[in-house]
């Protein structure tokens, strides 16, 4: 004779007989923001100084950059004799090599306000 296991209980699936329960209404963010709610003042006051610190770190380095240049060549003096192709180095950073930086800068900005908004929409779709 085999010794026999113990059944498991049946399960059973208990069901509420209202399918279709009554929901609150969904109150979106974008309608915070739009009806400048005090929630959508929150939201939208949080982008623009995400917005504003991104713009003082770009100004800040392109301003050191740009800055520390002048000082550069002030604590190097041998720097402002050297001549690269027939001009004072100084001259050929200064009239060539800047705008390249600003151009990087402006790229870079235009770069990090794209995601921060991307961010920013996700958040507020999310909600």
């Amino acid at each position: 004779m085999t010794p026999k296991t113990p059944e498991r209980p049946r399960r059973e699936v208990v069901t509420s007989p209202r399918t279709t329960a009554a929901r609150r209404p969904r109150y979106p963010v974008t309608m915070e923001i739009d009806e400048q709610t005090r929630l959508g003042e929150v939201y939208m006051r949080s982008l623009i100084r995400t917005q504003f610190r991104l713009a003082l770190f770009v100004c800040t380095v392109l301003g050191c950059v740009i800055g520390g240049l002048p000082l550069l060549f002030l604590l190097a003096p041998s720097l402002r004799e050297v001549r690269l192709l027939g001009l004072p180095l100084p001259w050929v950073v200064l009239a060539g090599l800047i705008y390249p930086a600003f151009v990087a800068g402006a790229w870079l900005y235009v770069r990090q306000a794209e995601r921060n908004e991307r961010h920013f929409a996700d958040l507020v779709e999310r909600q």
